[in-house]
């Protein structure tokens, strides 16, 4: 089986799809630019359908390395036979190729190993072969030596060696692992002595718990494990033994002859208890745990898109507060490019209660730098900071919009805020960072590690490496689906564009800053170690709102200009007559621009843009306000209807914000009439919601929600 085959095998894509896809990644091109600008060779695949291919070629590429190891180490023993290599080069799962090698691997001492260099091979392979045996101990009796002192010690010997045979048979170990998937059950307990500390509380669903681990939800399985990971619980995955043992008893023994059959059942219950066991256990666990990962992963993906993606209000003049208690309100005022024009401090809540001197100070800011919306953080006071904002009589209309401050803190004190903000410390910063989330989210979350934002669960428990890629490759399609300005992106921003990466846009900022601004996309081609391949992966994401050329602040690819100008000219106008001009682009017959490099997807694509060229794909930021009535969960009674926010989802329903303290979750049941499965086709990350309180936990601050009616 080839790559393409084995692809195709597992995903639902044509073959010329999947062989031009392979062929474009194989040259170096990046997922968001394949997916923009070579529709016509992928069959206008997506970005998903795009990485999985990405996926699967790599799994291909790792399973070859595999079996090409474990031809080598075979043939270098001198075990490989023509048809063993086949079964090898035809096996295409991992498991099973590690089957096929257990019984070459170099081992550590075993019991097996050290019962053969005492010569006792020869006795366990005459008790394998299961043939009459007059008497048994006058057989064994002749394979004692000074190292094998008795007839027990040689039957014992013969046994381990049985033993690892049986744990290396491919049958047995199949049969088994499949046995282990279907029955294995998930058993957690509390460790003696843990029920009274504090974190304990938080497992106590599972001081006494099992399932059929194959039914285990992923955000219960991760859950069991933290348990685990605290101290808390003691975890472990079991079998019925009987039932195993009898499975390896029915491929292993054939004989009726009661004295082989002891021996072997011996055998088989050592290799079960000691091998088999252990290690089947292991790799069911690990393979939940994969899965259980893959699964939060997705969700944590999801959210995060949803986050990055959020409304930008835009470019306005923003007074942004990170609100606190004895420590004070820290307020900066921000220009329209979220540049820092000021700070200050205000104590408007307990124990200081310098209100009227805190209205004082906001007001004169706002006045001074022409203030056009205020971002408060939601973090600790910011329901108290709120209604003070909201209790100001302002000489003219302002928004304020609460934000959510997850991950400014870890911002505040990186590398990059203090590269930005040298002479600032770090309560400056996070506020800053809340007042730009205000104004382009995208653009300033980029530049914190996407799991500290904190729209996940599990995230610190789950496959690191496999969390960062997928979570990356959530970044990079979102910043490349909005768009970039070349002349205002961060470095952090711009190493998210297709082909750049953080070098390159080191390159670029240093550029930018010793030469000015960029006036074409062609000066790109000026950064130093900016070469072709780069500027056609980039170029097309890249946006100069300033340049003479309208197509420079479009999506459309600089190797299309040619043929829009071709446009402009075959309907006898200038080019910037064209952009915007609905009536004349209508007018503009695409096939006779179709050549085979260029096709109708992408003629469709040029079309639309020159409609509305650098169209944020972006909604616009809407204004919400909390039930000023609730200011704690003493607040709440069932049945009372409450305004809210999402502001996380997982697997198993939404938390909603609700303007106090503790979230509230609403279950998945109770999310809608209809019966879901994937709550994500029916709510979205800060989506605006009206909620029923049905109960109130307070010893364990849970409020549980509902969405129905």
């Amino acid at each position: 089986m080839n790559m393409i085959s084995f692809i195709q095998k597992r995903i639902d894509i044509s073959q010329k799809s999947i062989e031009n896809t392979v062929k474009l990644l194989n040259e170096d091109h990046t997922i968001p630019f394949i997916a923009r600008y070579r529709k016509e060779m992928t069959g206008n695949l997506d970005e998903v359908q795009l990485f999985n291919i990405c996926k699967l070629k790599t799994d291909f590429e790792e399973i070859q390395k595999r079996k090409e190891f474990i031809i080598k180490s075979i043939d270098e023993q001198g075990a490989l036979t023509e048809e063993f290599k086949q079964r090898i080069e035809n096996c295409f799962e991992l498991t099973l190729l590690e089957d096929y090698y257990l019984p070459y691997k170099k081992k550590r001492k075993t019991k097996a190993s050290v019962a053969i260099e005492n010569g006792l091979e020869p006795l366990a392979k005459i008790l394998m072969a299961q043939k009459p045996i007059s008497d048994l101990t006058l057989l064994a009796s002749k394979y004692t030596s000074d190292k094998v002192l008795s007839v027990d010690d040689a039957l014992q010997g013969a046994g381990y060696i049985i033993a690892e045979w049986i744990n290396e048979n491919n049958y047995v170990r199949s049969n088994l692992r499949r046995f282990f998937q279907q029955t294995a059950v998930l058993e957690s307990k509390l460790i003696k002595g843990k029920e009274e500390e504090k974190e304990a509380q938080k497992f106590s669903n599972y001081f006494e718990f099992s399932e059929n681990l194959k039914h285990s939800p992923s955000h219960r399985f991760l859950a069991i494990l933290r348990g685990e990971k605290e101290g808390i619980l003691r975890v472990k995955v079991k079998v019925d033994s009987e039932e195993a043992l009898h499975i390896i008893s029915k491929h292993i023994i054939k004989t009726h002859e009661k004295v082989i059959k002891d021996q072997l059942l011996l055998a088989i219950k050592d290799s079960f208890s000691r091998l088999l066991e252990p290690a089947l256990s292991n790799e069911v666990f690990q393979k939940a745990k994969e899965s259980a990962d893959q699964i939060a992963i997705q969700v944590f993906s999801s959210n995060l898109k949803q986050l990055l993606l959020q409304s930008p209000l835009g470019e306005k003049r923003i007074l942004a507060i990170d609100p606190g208690y004895k420590s004070g309100c820290k307020l900066v005022c921000l220009d329209e490019n979220g540049n820092l024009l000021h700070n200050d401090t205000i104590y408007p809540h307990p124990p200081q209660k310098e209100t009227k001197e805190s209205i004082k100070k906001i007001k004169s800011l706002i006045n001074a730098y022409k203030i056009e919306a205020i971002s408060i953080g939601n973090g600790t006071a910011s329901r108290e900071t709120e209604r003070l904002i909201q209790s100001i009589a302002f000489d003219r209309p302002l928004k304020v919009f609460v934000v959510n401050e997850a991950g400014a803190s870890v911002y505040s004190a990186s590398k990059l805020a203090r590269e930005e903000f040298p002479s600032y410390d770090v309560t400056v910063r996070g506020a800053v960072s809340i007042g730009r989330r205000l104004s382009d989210p995208l653009a300033e979350l980029v530049k914190i590690e996407p799991k500290a934002i904190g729209v996940g669960q599990y995230q610190h428990d789950v496959d690191q490496t496999l969390l960062k890629k997928e979570l990356d490759a959530v970044v990079i399609s979102c910043v490349n689906s909005v768009g970039v300005n070349l002349n205002t992106a961060s470095k952090s921003l711009l190493s998210y564009v297709s082909g750049i990466g953080e070098k390159m846009a080191e390159n670029i900022v240093q550029y930018r800053s010793e030469m000015g601004a960029f006036s074409t996309r062609q000066d790109l081609k000026k950064v130093p170690r900016l070469g072709e391949k780069v500027f056609q992966q980039a170029s097309g994401f890249l946006r100069i709102p300033t340049s003479e050329n309208p197509l420079d602040n479009s999506a459309v690819h600089p190797e299309s200009y040619s043929l829009v100008m071709k446009m402009a000219k075959d309907l006898g106008v200038k080019l910037g007559d064209l952009i915007r001009n609905k009536e004349l682009i209508q007018k503009i017959k695409l096939n006779n621009y179709v050549n085979e490099e260029v096709g109708i997807l992408t003629l469709e694509d040029i079309c639309k843009e020159l409609e509305k060229p650098g169209l944020d794909p972006r909604t616009q930021v809407k204004m919400f306000t909390f039930d000023p009535s609730l200011k704690t969960i003493d607040d709440l009674k069932p049945g009372m209807k409450v305004p809210g926010i999402i502001n996380n989802i997982t697997n198993f329903g939404c938390f909603v914000d609700i303007g106090i303290k503790e979230n509230g979750l609403v279950h998945l049941s109770k999310v809608c009439n209809d019966f879901i499965t994937d709550i994500s086709t029916v709510v979205h990350l800060h989506q605006h919601v009206e909620v029923k309180i049905i109960d109130i936990d307070k010893e364990r601050k849970r409020i549980q929600l509902s969405m129905i009616d």
